[in-house]
């Protein structure tokens, strides 16, 4: 979406854009590229690129942009399928999955808290060794939350549609 606004804004203001971004990097590709990008502004103003040249650079940008969010777009409409797919099916494993997922995420989640907790608490010599192996986990906790995240999102949705609850809520609450 922001792509499709500096895209109409023009390839300048991006190179500009991007240029003083990179600049502020504390990395020597980043400013390498900085420093390229303002040869770049500076062709354009010397009129060393053309603005017909700059017309297609904007064109090729549009359509890239116009790609990506079909592309996103595509992934969603099959994220969605396959949750309807679930919603109308009658296996009861299927349509217990999402409340199951969410269960053991909270469930793995609280474990792994508590688990830090009694570390920082009881064992603080180890305390920054765990912390630092918790972050490498953050790749798996993205996936797992990010699945979860669909699953609410979705269920959320269905219940604005009015779509039947599942048949381990509607046993869930009769206890």
């Amino acid at each position: 979406m922001i792509e499709s606004v500096l895209v109409k804004l023009g390839i300048p203001l991006l190179i500009n854009v991007l240029s003083e971004s990179l600049k502020t990097m504390d990395a020597p590709v980043a400013r390498g590229a900085s420093k390229a990008l303002e040869q770049v502004d500076l062709a354009i103003k010397a009129g060393q690129i053309t603005q017909e040249q700059l017309a297609e650079a904007n064109r090729h940008a549009e359509e890239m942009a116009r790609l990506e969010a079909a592309e996103y777009k595509a992934a969603v409409e099959q994220v969605n399928e396959s949750l309807r797919a679930e919603i109308a099916s009658e296996d009861k494993f299927v349509r217990r999955m999402r409340p199951t997922f969410g269960y053991l995420m909270a469930l793995t989640w609280a474990a792994q808290m508590l688990g830090i907790a009694y570390i920082i608490i009881f064992d603080t010599g180890r305390a920054g060794e765990v912390m630092a192996a918790m972050g490498s986990l953050s790749a798996i906790w993205a996936v797992g939350l990010s699945v979860l995240g669909i699953y609410v999102y979705k269920r959320s949705e269905d219940k604005r549609q009015g779509e039947p609850e599942t048949i381990f809520w509607k046993s869930a609450r009769k206890g």
